[in-house]
């Protein structure tokens, strides 16, 4: 076994009335590593992080922490502590007390209490509100003292389920910070729960996709952002256009009317293939003849870049631009090679902006994580 491999998942299923959630789960997490689950609701993610923590038995499969099978593990004697979203805190207790509350259940010396008490409150940022009661607190402080006391008795990995959700936009970014700031001072594993593709990207080492009880990919924020292995999880993590195509040979793929280079091979020979690009990616030009064009049908301004719907050959194009043309006007659409990445066809529609036409967007039948 690699000497830094935490926890195992071998194989792991879970059925609930009948319907398949997890579908044969493996999935290694390492010491000391950020590990994000993310996926739409309903994916399997807090699913199989109630599994890692001893929440829930799976139906077949293993899960092991340092190498020994912990299955049939209750909770309290695995090496795990959890975060959820609601924090459960003690609304009788006040804020010293709530951290505590896991060493008091262990009979630990008074002494030893305030010391360890007064280095989780300083870790997040709490010093002095040790005697506060914790109704007093705003949402963020609340959350950190959640994490306070989850972190006192010194886990080995600590698990959180979507513990950010409850949070204002600008509060959410700053804890995004925080929360890794505390992981690298801690130096204890993380196992993080969210369907927010910027908290992963933002925080983890490792980024795990799930989709319909299953892992798509697995792997850093810039492997699955740069090189993701198919439409799904292009479409999922930021934005994409993914558009029908035909892979004439290697190197050489057709849509939208046209042919293009690209730098991807291995298709058969007239294979249909996704299209994937980002729309950062693309560059508007003056219309002509030697370029792909479309009509501008919407441009908005979203503070860093316009964004900028184009009707082309039928597709509906995203682009991202610093320069906003005229809606109405035609423009001229190129492309390098390596701005496009040719994926197997799946069953994944289009997720984003099809309420550009005023058509509902598809996965919005959010359905409650199980």
């Amino acid at each position: 076994m690699d000497k830094n491999k935490i926890i195992e998942l071998k194989n792991i299923t879970k059925e609930y009335e009948g319907e398949q959630v997890l579908r044969g789960i493996n999935l290694d997490i390492h010491d000391k590593e950020f590990v994000t689950l993310l996926g739409p609701s309903g994916c399997g993610k807090t699913t199989t992080l109630r599994i890692v923590g001893g929440f829930i038995t799976p139906d077949s499969g293993d899960v092991f922490f340092g190498g020994k099978r912990v299955n049939d593990l209750p909770p309290y004697k695995r090496p795990v502590n959890t975060v959820f979203q609601k924090y459960a805190l003690f609304p009788h207790l006040n804020v010293y007390e709530n951290v505590a509350f896991g060493l008091r259940l262990k009979k630990t010396p008074e002494s030893e209490v305030a010391r360890r008490v007064g280095e989780m409150l300083e870790l997040v940022d709490l010093k002095g509100f040790d005697r506060r009661s914790v109704n007093q607190l705003s949402g963020g402080q609340q959350q950190r003292i959640a994490i306070a006391r989850a972190l006192i008795n010194n886990p080995k990995v600590l698990l959180l389920d979507e513990p950010l959700g409850a949070l204002d936009l600008k509060l959410r970014k700053e804890m995004q910070i925080e929360l890794k700031k505390i992981q690298q001072r801690m130096e204890i594993t993380f196992i993080y729960v969210t369907h927010d593709q910027e908290e992963a990207l933002t925080m983890s080492d490792t980024v795990v996709v799930m989709r319909d009880g299953t892992i798509q990919q697995i792997g850093t924020p810039q492997d699955i952002y740069n090189e993701p292995v198919n439409a799904f999880v292009a479409d999922f993590i930021g934005e994409s256009n993914i558009l029908p195509g035909i892979m004439h040979r290697d190197y050489l793929v057709e849509f939208a009317g046209n042919n293009f280079e690209c730098v991807d091979s291995g298709f058969d020979p007239m294979e249909s293939v996704d299209v994937v690009i980002r729309p950062e990616d693309i560059r508007l030009v003056p219309a002509s003849d030697e370029v792909l064009n479309g009509v501008v049908e919407n441009v908005q301004f979203k503070g860093v870049h316009y964004e900028i719907i184009v009707r082309a050959y039928s597709d509906i194009w995203v682009i991202h631009s610093t320069k906003a043309p005229e809606v109405g006007s035609v423009v001229g659409i190129t492309l390098t090679p390596e701005d496009i990445h040719i994926m197997k066809k799946s069953d994944v529609k289009r997720l984003s902006y099809l309420k550009n036409e005023s058509t509902i967007e598809e996965g919005n039948d959010i359905e409650q994580e199980i």
